[in-house]
């Protein structure tokens, strides 16, 4: 085991320590130049997407917002709670700066590769669509490259499906002994009970899921941040001036200045928005939409209300209050941010906040869920694989809950992350060109005056598309 872990360690040193950070960043700053910034661009188009009468009518396809909610429940969890309180400690207030200017850049990425998930999507079953890295690595760069989509299905299972999973059910049970006195063993008996009902259902149960548990949870954690950012409303300006002054080194509040405001600033957003880590497209995908962009501009907007909005409010929750004190060794992670809202709203907000980790946890295990099944769809097309890995992860989440010590056996999924990330980015630079073309395929269709831009198959007779899944652009 301990040879394991140091062959791992070794695995996330190169990967996170010193390589895959700076890739994502420079790559991020390179997509954002080239297409022209289209997340800016594109940015009043995002909110099309919250409209009904820009989703699928048939109730049978997975509509562009359920899509978006369920990536966002993906992407919402953790990192918006725990990941900004750590990146605040370690890095000071400057370090909300570069989660902002990463995700800024990360919105690009996003869109780039959500694209290219939904322009190689497949058709499978009664309206149901499945697609991803590896699918666009299959048919995008050809069978021969099959291999390289297999080494992202296998990290994919065993990150998201497996080690994330029981961290997330760890997280809730840690959080309801806490705050409840709830024995492990019963909250590992209910979230595994609830996850299988989802589960078994499918990608369109699990969309359903997602389209109520997401708003309630998103909505419910932002009313009670705004309520305290209201509150403190005349030291709002204080808070940016130290956010700014932090984030160049003007001032320093932690050890490490400047440099530490980076490093954190940009690990706890790239954790936080996913953008480039190859996992949101799995589920974008699934959508029904009328053209791949559409879909890459909706990912985008995830990126968005992950990082600029709740991200920020967690921030802002810390930095009004007096419990973070700048530089000084002591609680972090959920603590601080559990405690900074009681410093602002009293002792019954930390009962809410165990509610919203409980929803922000259970909707990314039906997220990671997901993630490991598309993954199976590439190792194997029988139905017994699916099976397995549903039984598996039902019993890493009740054993990731029960076992407050369980999560260590999971120490290869931050490395198993890595490689999936740097795959990830190695399969979108070699089909960016085909990313370029249904950008420039889109711009010039709203240019011709189309409110709603439509894939051509035609056009693109010479890319490996599933024809029938473009055939009913109906969303």
């Amino acid at each position: 085991m301990e040879f394991l872990e140091y062959i791992f360690g070794k695995i996330g040193d190169l990967t996170w320590g010193w390589s895959l950070i700076p890739i994502l960043v420079i790559f991020g700053v390179f997509i954002t130049i080239t297409t022209g910034f289209v997340q800016f661009q594109f940015f009043r188009r995002m909110f099309r997407v919250l409209s009904s009468n820009n989703n699928s009518a048939d109730p049978n396809q997975i509509s562009a917002r359920a899509a978006l909610l369920l990536s966002v429940g993906g992407r919402v969890g953790g990192g918006n709670i725990a990941g900004v309180a750590v990146a605040i400690s370690l890095g000071g207030p400057g370090a909300v700066f570069w989660m902002w200017a990463i995700a800024l850049v990360g919105m690009a990425t996003s869109l780039v590769e959500s694209s290219l998930a939904q322009l190689f999507k497949r058709k499978v079953g009664d309206g149901d669509y499945r697609g991803g890295p590896a699918s666009a690595i299959i048919y995008g760069l050809g069978i021969e490259y099959r291999w390289l989509a297999v080494v992202y299905a296998i990290c994919l299972i065993a990150a998201f499906g497996l080690g994330f999973n029981a961290f997330q059910g760890n997280t809730v049970a840690g959080a309801m002994q806490d705050s409840l006195g709830i024995d492990r063993l019963w909250t590992g008996v209910v979230l595994s009970a609830v996850s299988a009902v989802i589960i078994f259902g499918g990608i369109r149960r699990i969309a359903k899921a997602a389209d109520v548990i997401v708003p309630i949870m998103a909505v419910g954690y932002l009313g009670i941040a705004v309520i305290i950012i209201l509150m403190n409303i005349t030291s709002i300006p204080g808070v940016l001036y130290d956010i700014f002054t932090n984030a160049f080194g003007l001032q320093e509040a932690v050890g490490g200045g400047m440099g530490a405001a980076i490093a954190q600033g940009l690990r706890r957003g790239l954790f936080s928005n996913e953008a480039g880590l190859g996992s949101a497209p799995n589920v974008a995908a699934t959508a029904e939409v009328r053209h791949p962009i559409s879909q890459g501009i909706t990912q985008s907007f995830s990126v968005f209300i992950d990082t600029i909005i709740i991200c920020t409010c967690t921030a802002f929750v810390i930095l009004l209050g007096d419990v973070y004190v700048p530089g000084a060794e002591g609680i972090d992670g959920v603590a601080l941010t559990q405690q900074s809202m009681v410093s602002h709203m009293g002792e019954w907000v930390k009962y809410f906040l165990t509610g919203a980790i409980l929803l922000f946890a259970f909707s990314s295990i039906i997220y990671n869920y997901y993630l490991g099944e598309n993954a199976m769809a590439v190792l194997t097309k029988s139905p017994v694989g699916i099976l397995v890995l549903r039984i598996a992860i039902i019993c890493i989440v009740f054993l990731g809950a029960t076992a407050p010590g369980a999560t260590a056996v999971f120490f290869f999924s931050d490395p198993m992350m890595g490689i999936l990330a740097l795959v990830n980015l190695l399969a979108i630079m070699m089909l960016f060109p085909v990313a370029m073309r249904l950008l420039r395929d889109f711009r010039a269709q709203l240019k011709a005056g189309v409110e709603r831009p439509v894939l051509d198959p035609d056009a693109y007779a010479d890319l490996d598309i599933d024809r029938e899944a473009w055939n009913h652009p109906s969303a």
